[in-house]
């Protein structure tokens, strides 16, 4: 069923070649309908939105060189498509814009390794619902409206939560989303990095926005925060030390010298996001689907690491935890475990 706001846009016509006669003055077709994508993010509860061109985002091959140090560990799938991620036309031969929006997910309260340390430490992004649940759905409602812009016979745009292959932060920096930066991480200045990225590519033409300067100067404290040595240069994460990919994404065992550094973490690691001084000026989330799970504010290490699968499952349902699965997250909580114990070495 289409909405009154898609109504609208139909009945004032399709883009097409030419110019509008605004207050200000002329504003093209692909402006304008860039306008209309933009209003209909913020109406959809977006933070954010930025359009940017349709093309090669990594012609200098830095996500290439990134999986030829094996800086990607045992996550294959970024080897099988690292060509597609840097250009989208690789997925969507004649896309022409990709449009890229921010979401907050900010609670609002203080974040650190936790103290004391009968407390386990789960990074804020997976504090409440799955973000692919709570996002997709809006998501997908942005991508109709931008379908009436477009000649009836496009393709249906593509859409994704960091769950295809996209270079999302390549894209999010080039359509002026925010800056990468030391860390990895897209930043602004009104969100600081708390917040997620989803991506609509489109065969529609849209303005492009212009990409923002990089405000990190020279600022190193991510890197001197990270107690692995993960952050290798400036904007590079080597995943073999990260102790998020650790607690997420690896099956097997953790190395030595990087579970005697997890410190209370469980599941992600937020440490090179706290001391960030742009995320001073995060404000609270508009989204209470992303606020913390008020069954979990109160368990300590004892009580996750004496849970039981059925448990596990009933207090997760609907989170990303999930992804490190049962098994991960009871490995990860013995290692919290031991690296809280006392040394009884002399």
């Amino acid at each position: 069923m289409e909405c009154s706001h898609d109504r609208a846009i139909r009945a004032a016509g399709k883009v097409e070649i030419g110019w509008n006669l605004e207050a200000g003055g002329l504003r093209s077709a692909t402006q304008e309908a860039s306008a209309r994508v933009k209003a209909r993010a913020a109406e959809l509860g977006f933070d954010a939105c930025g359009v940017a061109d349709a093309e090669n985002v990594d012609p200098d091959g830095h996500l290439r060189d990134w999986v030829a140090r094996g800086y990607h560990a045992d996550m294959d799938w970024m080897v099988r498509t690292a060509a597609i991620r840097a250009d989208v036309r690789r997925k969507m031969p004649h896309a022409r814009s990709v449009v890229v929006v921010a979401r907050n997910y900010y609670s609002g309260t203080p974040h650190r390794p936790p103290v004391p340390e009968s407390r386990v430490a789960i990074s804020r992004y997976a504090w409440g619902r799955d973000y692919h649940r709570v996002l997709l759905k809006p998501l997908r409602a942005l991508a109709k409206t931008i379908a009436t812009l477009g000649p009836a016979g496009h393709n249906p745009p593509y859409v994704c939560i960091d769950s295809g292959p996209v270079l999302e932060r390549a894209y999010a920096a080039r359509a002026g989303i925010g800056w990468i930066g030391k860390n990895g991480l897209v930043l602004r200045e009104d969100l600081g990095s708390w917040f997620f990225l989803g991506i609509v590519v489109t065969e529609t033409e849209l303005a492009p926005d212009t990409p923002v300067r990089d405000r990190c100067g020279q600022c190193t404290r991510c890197i001197e925060a990270c107690p692995t040595g993960a952050i290798v240069e400036p904007g590079v994460v080597d995943s073999r030390r990260c102790i998020s990919y650790h607690t997420v994404e690896n099956r097997g065992e953790i190395p030595a010298d990087i579970r005697e550094k997890m410190g209370g973490w469980i599941f992600g690691c937020d440490m090179c996001q706290d001391v960030c001084p742009w995320n001073r000026f995060a404000r609270q989330t508009t989204e209470p689907g992303f606020f913390v799970r008020p069954e979990w504010a109160s368990l300590c290490a004892e009580e996750w690491l004496d849970m039981d699968e059925a448990t596990f499952d009933r207090l997760t349902c609907g989170s990303p935890l999930r992804r490190a699965k049962y098994a991960g997250i009871k490995r990860n909580l013995a290692v919290a475990a031991s690296a809280s114990r006392p040394s009884t070495r002399r």
